[in-house]
């Protein structure tokens, strides 16, 4: 690639793009990964964290994790933290369309042999409580009012209307509400594509998945144990789902404010359009941010029903309670938001507002706003692969100030879904899985081949980047024994 002319090779995992790379550029751009996934990334994301680099307020650099690919706006791994003090802005091309999009990771006291029997019973209560794929409406059934309120309150609402446990607020990022949501931000769109979506999984790389920590890939068995996971071969559930079409349609309304007033009433401009912003500290930023909230807030909710469902169908499958299965969470965790964060920077304590696209948060130990159990490890956290091969469970690390306590959120796709598509054929590919012990439903048989785990990096190398970059360290490999795709 050409761009690898322009890079400064900085340690084996960290490439610089300098300022004077393009005019405009305020920081320097920064990409992590190996060697090996540098020389796989499209060339996009060069263009793209570059463009980032010249948004207004952008402090120290402009990030990309070693999952990183083409995006909207940012590239998908992208990390900025803009100086709200200096004039910096809030871009929903930094955020993402399906806002808080995220994982969450819930543990079983059941080992794969009590498992194996039910699998395929399991799996197909759960597709069938769980609704997934495009235009799919979920079992609560609530008023347009009901649903302002929950975009306001989050996964709290949830838990006050019986679905789920008081602990599982502890252990939700933000404790499952971003406060200051304001529904009187949203659209009455943004509302009628989101007040029937709550406990659905949705579509794309969205899943439902049943996983296994097999003895040796748990590669630190005190931290493991901390996280709840006390014994090889102990089956666990992890899902993958965001705001479905409430964070889209948020994003879009705001996309086209800050288009109307982004140069026009403050001056700004950009190269690409899909940069839209504003100042923070502008009326519109400030709309934007308190709507945003909401499509997170939703999206914890969204979460949180589907656990309540997950707890349901094993209870009913193993004639046991979720509490006697031991169903407890381990975290939520978002990707797809900005959010205000104290960070040092230069030796100063700065507030910075965060944009993590397709990036989750890693905060290292005795960081503020961890749950109290992880104080003294550092956060959870959550990074799937595809259905086919695995995902992974790290915590967060000191050395993490370097990306403002950032790391990957999965694998990264390699391929586009159209060729996905043409490359594979879901009918096949769900045989190959079953034979291989893995069984997969899905909504269709394109959208289960553009899934395809050849559609994606190896999740094995961006895991080993973000440990030898030391931004986050890998505790337990999980490996998929049934999955649900939308």
């Amino acid at each position: 690639m050409a761009i690898m002319k322009s890079l400064e090779k900085i340690s084996d995992t960290i490439w610089e793009i300098p300022v004077s790379y393009k005019e405009g550029m305020q920081v320097p751009a920064r990409i992590y990964g190996t060697e090996k996934l540098i020389q796989e990334m499209d060339e996009a994301v060069y263009d793209q964290v570059t463009n980032v680099a010249m948004l207004p307020g952008i402090t120290k650099y402009a990030l990309c994790m070693p999952d990183g690919h083409f995006g909207y706006g940012f590239p998908i791994g992208g990390v900025a933290a803009m100086n709200v003090e200096q004039g910096g802005v809030i871009s929903p091309g930094g955020i993402g369309f399906d806002i808080n999009c995220g994982m969450r990771l819930v543990v079983t006291n059941l080992t794969y042999s009590e498992v194996k029997p039910y699998i395929k019973q399991l799996v197909d209560k759960l597709y069938e409580r769980v609704p997934a794929g495009v235009g799919s409406t979920g079992f609560v059934k609530i008023s347009r009012q009901e649903f302002r309120q929950i975009a306001e309150q989050g996964a709290r609402w949830c838990i006050h209307n019986g679905y789920g446990w008081e602990e599982d607020l502890e252990l939700t990022e933000e404790s499952g509400c971003f406060k200051g949501a304001d529904a009187s931000k949203i659209s009455e769109k943004a509302i009628d594509r989101g007040f029937n979506q709550i406990g659905t999984l949705g579509s794309g790389n969205h899943y439902l998945e049943i996983q296994v920590a097999r003895k040796e890939n748990i590669f630190d068995w005190e931290l493991a144990r901390s996280l709840g996971i006390t014994t090889s071969d102990q089956v666990v559930v992890m899902f993958h789902c965001g705001s479905r079409g409430f964070g889209h349609q948020v994003a879009t309304d705001y996309l086209q404010v800050f288009l109307k007033v982004m140069e026009s009433k403050y001056g700004i401009k950009i190269l690409d359009r899909e940069l839209a912003c504003a100042p923070f500290e502008s009326p519109e930023g400030r709309d934007y941010f308190a709507a945003m909230k909401c499509g997170v807030n939703m999206s914890f909710a969204n979460r949180q029903v589907i656990l309540h469902r997950i707890r349901e169908v094993f209870s009913a499958v193993f004639g046991r309670s979720a509490e006697d299965l031991g169903m407890h969470m381990v975290y939520d965790v978002a990707h797809n938001t900005a959010k205000l964060e104290r960070h040092v920077v230069d030796g100063q304590e700065r507030s910075l507002l965060v944009h993590r696209k397709g990036s989750t948060r890693a905060f290292g130990p005795e960081m503020a706003d961890l749950p109290e159990r992880y104080k003294t490890i550092g956060q959870p956290v959550i990074i799937g692969g595809s259905m086919e091969t695995g995902s992974y469970l790290l915590v967060g690390v000191p050395s993490g100030d370097q990306t403002f306590f950032s790391t990957a959120h999965g694998s990264g796709r390699t391929m586009s879904r159209t060729k996905a598509r043409k490359t594979w054929q879901g009918e096949k590919l769900q045989k190959e899985m079953a034979a291989r012990g893995i069984y997969v439903r899905s909504t269709s048989w394109s959208g289960l081949a553009e899934e395809a785990g050849g559609a994606y990096k190896n999740v094995d190398d961006v895991i080993e980047a973000t440990e030898l970059a030391g931004i986050s360290k890998r505790v337990v490999r999980f490996t998929p024994i049934g999955n649900i795709k939308g």
